[in-house]
Formats: C-alpha cells, structure tokens, sequence
C-alpha cells in the first residue's frame, strides 16, 4: 500500500506508533508499524482511508462543488483540495472525466467526486435533488456575493479559467454571484474564487 502521498518521509506526520498500539477497526496496522506521513489532521493519524472517510461523511456540509472542465482547467485539482479543507458535500466535474488531480495534493481520496458528461446532467441531477445550483462568475446582472445570503443547500458552480461560465450554465444557474475586484485583472482563477464562495458559505451557516 502506498501511504507516502508525495511527502518526503521525515517531513510531514508522525513515525511509528509506540506500543501497545490502539484497538479497533479505524487503525491501520501498516501506519501504526512505519509512521503515518499523508497530509491529514492529527486526529486522522494512523487511522485507515475508509474510516477517515467514513467518519467525514458524518458530518459533511450542506453545500455542493461544480466546476466545468472543458480543456483541462488545471485549477480543478485546487478545488478538490478547497473542498475538502472546507467539507462540501460533493465535488462534481462537468464535462471532461479526466483532470489534473496535481493540485488536489492526494484529498480527492477523502473527497466524493462525481462526473458529469455536460450541465444538463449536472443541472438534471441537482433539479432532482432539490438544489439550487448558483453560478460564481463576474457577469452583467450577477449580485455581489459579499451582500448574498446563500442558500444552506446548494451547488456552487464554477466556469473554467478565462472564460467563465459556459452560456449553458448561466441560463440553468438560480442566479449568478460575482466576488468584488478592485485590481487591473478582468477575473481570478477558479481555486481562488471557489475559496471565497465556500468561506462565504461557512460563515453564514456555520459561523452565522
């Protein structure tokens, strides 16, 4: 099994368990033998992938992830990792099945992603599901996000670099937020904007 995660061994984790070694079925005995150096938090040490997962699953947010991935945006990989450090509930790629996972530093592993082959798929699935799906894109009639009260359940969807948002899903989007820029720059990237959508997110409904 391969537990390094791109991580130098003697860099990032903790080093064999001391004996006697912890009970129960969340313990991997290879970790608690040779040391635990993935990129997880401390309570996550030496525990097995599925328990990590499993224990996640319980206490997931509300809040969806979808980004288009029409020419292998390499920003993908990042909002995995955004996710995951925020705990969205999914994680849907639009478009494209294959994508950078570079970025998403091995999380995609605790993080449920989900494919679909275009937004009407997407918008299908969140149609059914009862979810609003909300685009996060500097457009012409897009409302500031800073002033918007998200919906608790809801799927934030994300255009690729450059272009934003595809015409498809601004006319499926609930409605359209824009994040307030004060530089030069006509737009920032998708792992950034999906950053600030999901920390608007949690400080309404986590932290309001």
């Amino acid at each position: 099994m391969q537990y390094d995660e791109g991580y130098a061994p003697g860099t990032v984790g903790v080093g064999p368990h001391p004996r006697p070694w912890p009970a129960g079925d969340r313990w991997d005995p290879e970790l608690l033998a040779h040391g635990d150096r993935r990129n997880v938090v401390d309570r996550y040490r030496y525990w097995t992938r599925e328990a990590i997962v499993a224990d996640l699953d319980t206490r997931r947010h509300d809040f969806h992830i979808a980004v288009e991935n029409w020419a292998h945006d390499f920003n993908i990989g990042s909002v995995v990792r955004t996710a995951n450090a925020f705990l969205a509930k999914e994680v849907h790629i639009v478009g494209r099945r294959r994508w950078n996972r570079r970025g998403a530093m091995v999380t995609d592993r605790y993080q449920h992603v989900r494919h679909h082959p275009d937004t009407a798929d997407l918008t299908a699935w969140a149609a059914a599901e009862d979810l609003p799906v909300i685009g996060i894109d500097n457009l012409p009639g897009s409302v500031p996000l800073e002033t918007t009260v998200l919906p608790r359940r809801c799927v934030l969807l994300f255009g690729q670099e450059g272009p934003g948002l595809t015409e498809e899903a601004r006319k499926h989007a609930a409605m359209v937020c824009s994040i307030a820029q004060f530089g030069s720059t006509r737009s920032i990237n998708a792992g950034a904007a999906a950053a600030i959508a999901m920390h608007a997110w949690v400080q309404t409904h986590v932290f309001g």
